[in-house]
């Protein structure tokens, strides 16, 4: 019998609200949250209008120009940074927990990303007092320096799969480097954010640094990516709308990183043990109910032993446990939304209509406590062929495709083969092929015998239609800075150019 975990102990039942100009405020209306586990209405916050957009730019524009965070020094920067880290610490529990009930995903999984949003910003607080810039030996008397300076305002619209992490990706090198932001969750997943902004307050932060805008995409993103008064706009979400993003940021040419979809493969030799491979195998796709970018959505699998390796995941796929994220024996929750399980429904059908082999899953699970949720069951596919919609396609949900490839030319001509580049991990014991394979895989972020391993040090982004630029690491702290040659003649003396 499946066992509850305690209620969660946070409350909803209360007021949502933008935070602008260190202020927390009305939108134009209000909009409802569900609950993935269960489809009921979970809380109302408010949604925010054009206008707010607009307000919380000018607020982050005066912070910026006139306030004193840009101008404090990397040390003080610094501090604020570890203090925002220990607090999210403090709040763990409750973080964790409003990042359940509003994006469903099992409570241990919540657990994880609040510790590593924290660490996200202790990493950027350690890395910004650390030696930089450039001293470039020039002829005497002039004496050159290459230093970095913050951009401005940040545009920073985040994605509904991993909230607070996502987050704290944008926020902490943003303001580590001394930039002012404008933040815009999803509509779905708000709460953390809001709840983020809370803490903030509390830690004193000075006023407009951060402000957080709630609301749909045309609302108050799109405002954000045109207006002239942001320097930078960094987006995580689809192709579709990181397309008409960079369109709107051309008005001012502003600074732009991109963080898109995935179609990710995961290459498997038949000289790794099988079981080991279907083990990652289902953590690649399953993880968050296959809502990661760079999900394992693609197995690519040498023939001999192609048939074996789906009858394991077959095996191993059906035991995972489905339900709710605050049932102790869930292992994975719902989708976020009603509109997501329709989608991932809707390729589902796309793909047995296109000749797929529809190994398993495929439905919802049954039962009184899936009634009204979002849930599917973990799905395979196979006998796929390279052109097909679910090969090619970002479904984001539980849905993996299994490839067959006879030679290793074929199995990089496979893994290279959709229009994405975000990741991707190659499986055998033969590490020289490993690594000849991996480096041939034309991806951002690549694995050699493991899956999905994350670190706030190591620069995150793809290559093609996933994006551009790249986050975390020091990559991330240079993204959001400019960068400024200082020239200073130390004997100035007449040029006599010009006679």
């Amino acid at each position: 019998m499946t066992q509850t975990l305690t209620s969660p102990k946070v409350k909803v039942d209360r007021k949502w609200q933008q935070f602008i100009g260190g202020k927390f405020e009305d939108g134009g209306s209000e909009r409802e949250l569900f609950n993935p586990a269960t489809g009921k209405v979970l809380c109302k916050v408010q949604e925010g209008t054009k206008a707010s957009a607009e307000k919380a730019i000018i607020a982050a524009r005066k912070a910026f120009d006139q306030g004193p965070w840009p101008k404090m020094s990397a040390f003080e920067r610094s501090q604020f940074l570890f203090k925002i880290a220990d607090a999210i610490d403090a709040h763990q529990d409750e973080l964790a927990e409003l990042e359940t009930l509003n994006g469903g995903k099992p409570l241990r999984e919540s657990k994880y990303d609040m510790a590593d949003a924290a660490n996200c910003f202790r990493y950027y607080a350690g890395l910004i007092t650390k030696p930089s810039g450039q001293a470039i030996d020039v002829p005497a008397p002039s004496v050159t320096t290459v230093v970095r300076e913050p951009i401005g305002v940040c545009g920073q619209i985040i994605p509904w799969n991993y909230p607070l992490l996502m987050a704290a990706w944008k926020l902490a090198p943003a303001l580590a480097a001394g930039n002012t932001c404008v933040l815009k969750p999803s509509e779905y997943t708000p709460l953390t954010a809001i709840r983020l902004a809370e803490i903030l307050k509390e830690l004193e932060l000075p006023e407009g640094v951060v402000n957080v805008v709630l609301g749909a995409g045309p609302a108050v993103g799109a405002p954000i990516a045109e207006s002239n008064l942001v320097d930078k706009i960094a987006f995580t979400g689809s192709v579709k709308t990181g397309k008409a993003i960079a369109q709107m940021a051309l008005g001012n040419l502003k600074k732009v990183t991109l963080e898109l979809g995935g179609k990710s493969p995961m290459v498997v030799f038949s000289d790794f043990d099988i079981d080991t491979a279907v083990d990652y195998a289902l953590f690649a796709i399953y993880c968050n109910a296959g809502q990661v970018c760079s999900a394992g959505s693609r197995m690519v699998v040498e023939e001999n032993i192609y048939d074996k390796f789906i009858a394991k995941m077959i095996e191993r796929s059906k035991k995972i446990v489905v339900g709710p994220g605050f049932d102790q024996e869930t292992e994975m929750g719902p989708l976020v939304s009603e509109a997501q399980k329709k989608r991932v429904l809707e390729y589902i059908e796309i793909g047995k209509k296109e000749g797929a082999k529809l190994e398993v899953g495929g439905d919802v699970p049954q039962g009184a406590k899936y009634e009204n949720g979002y849930y599917i069951n973990p799905t395979i596919f196979s006998n796929v062929k390279p052109d097909m919609r679910i090969v090619q396609e970002e479904i984001f949900g539980p849905v993996v495709v299994i490839q067959k490839f006879r030679t290793e030319e074929e199995a990089i001509a496979l893994a290279n083969g959709t229009n994405f580049g975000l990741a991707g991990a190659v499986f055998s014991n033969d590490l020289t092929r490993a690594h000849r394979v991996v480096r041939a895989i034309k991806s951002g972020i690549t694995w050699v015998n493991g899956y999905h391993s994350t670190y706030n040090e190591c620069p995150w982004g793809g290559y093609k239609q996933s994006g551009w630029g790249r986050e975390l690491g020091t990559f991330g702290l240079e993204g959001y800075t400019e960068v400024k040659q200082i020239n200073i003649n130390l004997d100035p003396q007449p040029v006599s150019w010009f006679a």
